[in-house]
């Protein structure tokens, strides 16, 4: 392991976030000296700053000859992705052993950028379009003082969501899982955030839970005095799930109207589900419990009083969640290959984690109650397309170091995933990127129908006791209430 003195790093951008990176580690003394920053801008290039020189451009890192230890640091959080990726392209070139990145302008609140922040880049930086600026002290104002749980807190949304509320001033923030060591890891890190400085001294409680219990949300609500619920618990693995479908039921499904029964009992003042593209159309067991969520949202939002509000945000997939693809490519790639894709056409539409979190963020602030929201994901990608650029990143040529093999949709999986349907109409709101739907509840005895027929499968009865766990009633009761659904479930069957 490196001294600390053998350790020299350079900050790329001189700009104020850089200057904060530089001003910390001169006064820490333990993560390396910094010996200086690199620039483009020409007026900065051959002077300094706090004795630190400024070199440039960026393009000449590699005169540098940056020894073995030597680090790089991108302090420059408002680059277009296409910038970035050139940056990297020229520091990774150069030799650095480490290059790091701080997070976007819009996770940088007030100015104020922390070393805490920085973290290694990855792939997941450099796909995709450049994330919307969204100022995050603004978007949160509605939070302050209030209480705040989010489901599934130790998810890839759920923690993300996390991190960004430090900075909205909420008087406490509560951390709701099943999961002990996810939770514990969110919980940990938010206190070391907020140890170094980043966000505001919001009160962080952790909760070990299941939303299935019905009898401890109706008692854990009214004694936390809840303002606002952003659920973002379900399960959402598509495969697994078509392997578990009562699971799947009875965690999203019945999950989710416990939350919102004792929310509405509890006066909570507004509640955000988090939905995904597969509620459209469903053709799996996920989509089929993601669309439901979606319904019985909307019919909770009809018996919500005047101060409260419940609604829903729809997008499609964001870059590294837990599960996804991208950190499947990226073992696969760690092991030499080869890297699977189901189908050569299989298209996704994508977005950066903090971006869509910011979205969701913003829209719950926004939102009124009984309405539906949309992100606007932008155009879809192929999913080989992906592939071929984490595989380059990682030093790689496709199909030559590391083969790219086609293994086939699983089940439960479409070449496309449509965001809406054409009744739902999407149309733009003032917000950027946020767009309003047309919302499509069932009517009241349709929903309590099927409810009531899937309850049994899930939830013990002594009066129904055959029907209990069993997958092959479920699939009967889903087909025939969702046509989208049969189709796929037939088709798969032949």
């Amino acid at each position: 392991m490196p001294l600390k003195n053998d350790v020299r790093v350079y900050i790329i951008g001189a700009g104020f976030a850089g200057q904060m990176i530089a001003d910390e580690l001169e006064a820490k003394k333990i993560f390396g000296r910094v010996t200086a920053f690199l620039d483009d801008d020409t007026s900065l290039i051959g002077k300094q700053r706090n004795g630190i020189p400024i070199y440039g451009p960026i393009s000449m890192a590699g005169l540098l000859k940056p020894g073995a230890y030597d680090e790089a640091i991108i302090a420059m959080p408002s680059t277009k992705n296409e910038r970035l990726r050139e940056v990297y392209g020229i520091l990774s070139e150069a030799g650095f052993s480490k290059i790091k990145i701080l997070p976007s302008i819009s996770q940088i609140v007030e100015g104020k950028a922390h070393l805490v922040q920085a973290r290694e880049i990855n792939p997941l930086d450099l796909l995709g379009r450049t994330p919307i600026t969204i100022s995050l002290k603004e978007t949160l104002s509605y939070l302050r003082g209030k209480r705040v749980l989010i489901t599934g807190a130790g998810g890839s949304i759920g923690s993300e969501l996390a991190r960004q509320l430090l900075s909205g001033g909420a008087e406490r923030l509560y951390l709701f899982g099943h999961g002990e060591n996810s939770i514990y890891l969110i919980d940990k890190e938010l206190r070391i955030l907020q140890k170094e400085g980043v966000g505001e001294k919001a009160t962080v409680v952790p909760i070990i839970g299941d939303l299935k219990d019905k009898a401890y949300l109706e008692w854990l609500l009214p004694k936390m005095h809840i303002d606002v619920i952003f659920h973002c618990a379900a399960y959402k693995h598509v495969p697994l799930m078509e392997e578990n479908p009562v699971a799947a039921i009875e965690n999203n499904v019945f999950g989710t109207q416990n939350l919102l029964e004792a929310s509405l009992a509890s006066n909570v003042k507004r509640f955000v589900l988090i939905s995904t593209d597969k509620a459209v159309e469903p053709v799996s067991t996920y989509g089929v419990s993601k669309m439901l969520s979606e319904k019985l949202v909307l019919a909770a939002a009809k018996k919500a009083t005047k101060d409260q509000s419940f609604m829903f945000v729809r997008f499609g997939n964001v870059l590294g969640s837990r599960g996804s693809i991208l950190p499947l490519f990226m073992e696969q790639i760690k092991t030499g290959g080869p890297v699977t894709v189901t189908d050569p056409e299989m298209k996704r539409f994508f977005m950066t984690i903090p971006e869509a979190c910011s979205l969701v963020l913003q829209t719950g602030g926004v939102g009124q109650n009984g309405l539906s929201y949309l992100l606007d994901m932008g155009e879809p990608i192929k999913i080989v397309d992906i592939a071929e650029q984490i595989i380059r990143f990682s030093g790689f040529e496709p199909n030559k170091d590391i083969k790219i093999e086609f293994i086939g949709s699983r089940k439960g999986e479409r070449l496309d995933e449509p965001l809406w349907i054409e009744e739902e109409n999407p149309t733009k709101t003032e917000y950027p990127k946020i767009l309003k739907l047309k919302s499509l509840p069932y009517k009241d005895d349709k929903l309590e129908k099927l409810l009531s027929q899937l309850k049994p499968i899930c939830i013990f009865d002594e009066k129904a006791k055959e029907l209990y766990r069993d997958k092959a009633y479920l699939a009967k009761v889903l087909c025939d209430a969702v046509p989208s659904f049969k189709e796929m479930y037939n088709a798969a069957k032949n």
